[in-house]
């Protein structure tokens, strides 16, 4: 199950219910409306709140909290012979979240099952049914379809839900394996959760980019990639003088751009319950430093004929070795906050592989180039 970059699956059983799927004339839902299949779910009332959770999916939530910390909730969606589910994270990824996930086999009157799952990881076998940590209310957990609707309805005990909602969507006509492992998602979305006021924000797609993304791509390609590309000109190609230096200062000046830029989007991202988020936001400003250390030092460039260039060379070469060190390590570290999939570990990895070859050969051109 994956969102786009992210590949990510629902996991574990633990709430395990098998109710009749009854089919019958209705096929919309929204909240302006009376839940279709109320009578079938004991615990509901026409108190509960509901909200469109997910427009693009057509997903309906309804949701209220009872006494003895009980939280109930209805979730509809259109049937398209797939999977729906909603999960509980504490970071907005659903990887390390716990899920309720809900099928039928057709909308004519088969039995449809509802499981709990624990995404442990990103493939399935990291996913199989069994555990979960909702502490699911024994015998509240209903899904039943209705035309071509499919409500999933169950009741949680928790002092205090998690701050994220995450919501996902399988793939059309493919449903989960007799063993219970689920498929990829074919969209995934997620919403913050207010548990002390009980508001729900709308839900943000998994699929295209959304801020934290453009932050890390914006981060990637100009500290990532286009500084160490602007280093190569410097160090290997001043025979072509003066254009290396106009490159170099042209490709340092964009690749400075693009990474503040995201760094100034990653501020507006904070959230203390991600983690890592810390070590995330100190490589960043620390980073962010080291570009502005570089800048000054430009600004402040002595003559080559000055006895202080020695110096101003040795701190302007070292301040930019360290700033790609900590940008590089703290682009994987990005990635795996946003547990993103191994593509783009992979993908960035080819591209640190190569430079770093090309780097090499360049070196050994250049101290042969010395002898001679």
């Amino acid at each position: 199950m994956e969102a786009s970059v992210f590949s990510v699956l629902f996991l574990s059983l633990c709430a395990f219910s098998f109710s009749p799927v009854r089919s019958q004339t209705n096929s919309t839902d929204s909240c302006s409306s009376n839940l279709a299949v109320s009578s079938l779910i004991p615990f509901y009332s026409s108190s509960f709140n509901c909200l469109s959770a997910w427009n693009s999916e057509g997903f309906i939530l309804r949701y209220a909290t009872t006494s003895n910390n009980t939280w109930s909730f209805v979730l509809s969606a259109p049937y398209t012979n797939a999977y729906i589910a909603i999960g509980f994270s504490s970071n907005g990824q659903m990887v390390g979240s716990s899920a309720m996930v809900g099928w039928a086999t057709s909308g004519n009157g088969t039995v449809g099952t509802a499981n709990q799952y624990y995404l442990g990881g990103v493939s399935p076998s990291d996913c199989p049914p069994g555990t979960g940590n909702l502490n699911v209310v024994k015998n509240s957990t209903v899904i039943v379809s209705q035309s071509s609707r499919l409500y999933l309805a169950f009741e949680i005990t928790v002092d205090k839900p998690s701050p994220y909602l995450v919501y996902a969507v399988g793939p059309r006509g493919t449903l989960p394996s007799s063993n219970g492992y689920l498929t990829e998602h074919r969209d995934m979305a997620s919403a913050s959760f207010n548990a002390n006021t009980g508001v729900i924000s709308d839900a943000q797609s998994g699929r295209g980019f959304d801020k934290a993304r453009k932050h890390g791509l914006l981060v990637l390609l100009g500290w990532g990639v286009l500084v160490p590309i602007g280093i190569l000109a410097a160090r290997y190609f001043k025979r072509y003088d003066p254009h290396w230096f106009y490159s170099h200062i042209s490709i340092q000046t964009v690749g400075f751009g693009l990474g503040l830029a995201g760094i100034i989007m990653g501020f507006d991202l904070e959230d203390d319950e991600v983690d890592d988020y810390d070590k995330h936001k100190a490589l960043g400003i620390a980073i962010l430093v080291f570009g502005c250390l570089q800048v000054t030092a430009f600004l402040a460039r002595p003559d080559k004929s000055s006895k202080v260039r020695k110096y101003w060379n040795w701190f302007h070469h070292n301040i930019g070795r360290l700033a790609i060190a900590f940008s590089i390590a703290n682009i994987f570290l990005g990635l795996s906050i946003a547990s993103e999939s191994k593509s783009w570990y992979i993908g960035y990895g080819a591209f640190l592989g190569v430079w770093v070859i090309t780097a090499l050969l360049l070196e050994i051109r250049h101290w042969m180039k010395s002898d001679d």
